[in-house]
């Protein structure tokens, strides 16, 4: 008899970095993330089929990421990355070799077959199809693949309800679309909720309130049958810090969203799952377990065995030495211990084994029932900033497949064997720093904001226009650009300054591609005929910027708003 059920939930996202003939700063992440990352866990999951072993994890890939690993530019390129990446460690190897330093060159030897095997993997394993790889796992049962909006846009700060109402439907259509079935979960992009409630425009200089409706609402419109929360939610916890101080008008949101919020009399948990209005099941992650897979100071991650992330041998960026002992002295790093780490990854994962099997443990003392342990995180942790994150990944599905205490299952599994027995409601809030929307709503970004009401406004309106032929057209890239210009990770990457500048310049470079086309789709929809320069602007813009190939403007549209005419949106 299992003391409990667990539940691992991955999210795999990156915003739109691809490029179409040129190489900016971000394309490498997208790069880094297939090899470090998708490749090592398909390669997880490939040698648990072989053992007969279905772990049942929950496995979010977002739209957008799709969309740019499905590209033939990424297929394309991506070979080209690794095949570079081998040629650095040979030369690395000859290097080392020159320099009579015999563990190094076996470890740029390493690096070489590693890159070449990825190489093999992505051409005839995958077929050169990531995604493709991820439904035959969906297929036969290893795990449960969920979506998330569209281009990972921020619900709760989102400026119509037709903005977010598009991202879960395009998120919908786009998965069915790439994996042969409606998805039955999903991963709120930052895991960012906001219950209905008279909304105001936290930004610009909109004074209207207006009622919202709750995300809840979207998700089952759209099929959708549950979603994700960080536990602070659950428990109803108020969000931190002085934020309130600095964006009194958030404050006035949240106390307007906490009236509709009573904690129950009985205790809520983490390790329970609860219906919300309109029928949706939430789960919430559990925060003890998940510090220790995630932090790099009191977690696995930060072992002193473990690869290196922040120091590399140039050009190529490879990296051959372990964290060591002192953590903030690049200098003092030692040569890296392949094997040493191997024999690591077992022990952790056998730890972390024995720490989700006493928690659920724990909780079945308190409640007299099984609960459910979710731990989340996302995907890219495993691979690219624990370099053996895949391999803990396996040996934690390996083990736990032979316990006979726990029980591995998806979202939809718990679902179908244990529906929800209480009904709650649920705060406004996200998994950020604080508990709410501090990371993507600040000093550093509110500009953002600013910009982005009047063109989610303006499509709403272009979306209602019932434009047709080059005039859909062009609208029809305007929405692309909106939608690009939405994803949460420009705000983040603004706040946290890790890539500050080249947030800073794509943001307004989607609103301004938008602003402008959504100006010449009017014109031609009034009978205007485009010029030679307009018409390369739109190639342009359709080439640079090219997901989502079919469109449904219709996803904008809602009647219930007064048709308003354009110039109350244009900048």
């Amino acid at each position: 008899m299992p003391v409990g059920r667990f539940m691992l939930v991955l999210h795999s996202h990156m915003p739109y970095v691809l490029s179409h003939g040129k190489s900016p700063h971000g394309t490498d992440w997208l790069f880094e993330a297939a090899v470090e990352c998708y490749l090592p866990l398909l390669d997880a999951l490939d040698r648990m089929r072989q053992a007969g072993v279905k772990p049942r994890w929950t496995v979010n890939m977002t739209p957008i990421l799709a969309e740019q690993l499905d590209d033939p530019a990424f297929q394309d390129g991506f070979i080209e990355y690794c095949e570079e990446k081998a040629e650095f460690a040979r030369q690395d190897r000859e290097l080392f070799e020159a320099q009579g330093e015999l563990w190094m060159t076996g470890l740029a030897a390493m690096w070489e077959r590693w890159f070449t095997k990825a190489v093999i993997q992505f051409k005839h394993q995958c077929g050169r199809s990531i995604t493709g790889s991820f439904k035959s796992f969906q297929d036969d049962g290893l795990i449960e693949l969920i979506t998330c909006g569209a281009t990972h846009g921020y619900f709760p700060l989102a400026g119509t309800d037709e903005s977010v109402q598009a991202q879960v439907k395009l998120a919908v259509s786009s998965h069915k679309k790439r994996f042969g079935s409606d998805p039955r979960g999903i991963w709120l992009p930052e895991c960012a909720y906001r219950p209905g409630y008279a909304w105001k425009a936290p930004a610009g200089d909109d004074e209207a309130v207006w009622d919202r409706k709750g995300v809840e609402q979207f998700l089952a419109e759209n099929g959708i049958e549950y979603f994700f929360v960080d536990s602070h939610m659950i428990r109803g916890g108020e969000p931190l810090g002085t934020y309130w101080q600095k964006f009194p008008q958030l404050a006035e949101l949240f106390s307007r969203s906490k009236e509709l919020f009573s904690p129950p009399d009985e205790y809520r948990s983490e390790y329970e799952h609860y219906l919300i209005p309109e029928g949706v099941t939430v789960f919430a992650r559990d925060p003890q377990s998940t510090v220790k897979v995630w932090s790099g100071d009191v977690g696995y991650p930060g072992n002193p065995y473990y690869l290196e992330f922040h120091k590399q041998q140039y050009p190529g960026r490879l990296r051959y030495w372990r964290i060591s002992e002192d953590k903030a002295n690049l200098g003092a790093k030692q040569p890296y211990d392949p094997w040493r780490a191997h024999e690591l990854v077992a022990e952790h994962a056998a730890d972390f084994v024995n720490i989700v099997k006493g928690t659920l443990a724990q909780y079945k003392g308190q409640a007299n029932r099984e609960g459910t342990l979710v731990a989340m995180y996302d995907t890219e942790l495993f691979g690219h900033w624990w370099w053996e994150g895949p391999e803990f990944l396996y040996e934690l599905g390996m083990k736990m497949a032979a316990d006979p205490d726990l029980q591995m299952c998806s979202g939809g599994d718990v679902i179908d064997q244990d529906p929800a027995r209480h009904m709650i409601h649920l705060p406004e809030g996200s998994w950020g720093e604080g508990g709410y929307h501090n990371v993507w709503l600040n000093e550093d970004n509110h500009w953002t904001w600013a910009m982005l009401y009047p063109a989610q406004k303006w499509m709403r309106y272009l979306a209602r226009l019932g434009v047709t032929g080059l005039a859909q057209e062009i609208a029809e890239q305007a929405a692309r650009e909106l939608l690009l210009a939405e994803a949460s990770d420009w705000q983040f990457l603004i706040s946290t300054f890790s890539a500050k500048d080249y947030a800073e310049a794509r943001f307004p470079d989607h609103i301004d591609r938008f602003n402008r086309l959504a100006e010449m789709a009017e014109r031609v929809h009034g009978g205007a005929t485009l010029n030679e320069e307009e018409l390369e602007f739109l190639r342009d813009c359709q080439v640079k910027d090219a997901p989502f190939p079919e469109l449904d403007l219709s996803y904008w549209a809602h009647l219930d708003h007064p048709l308003r005419p354009p110039e109350a949106y244009r900048p």
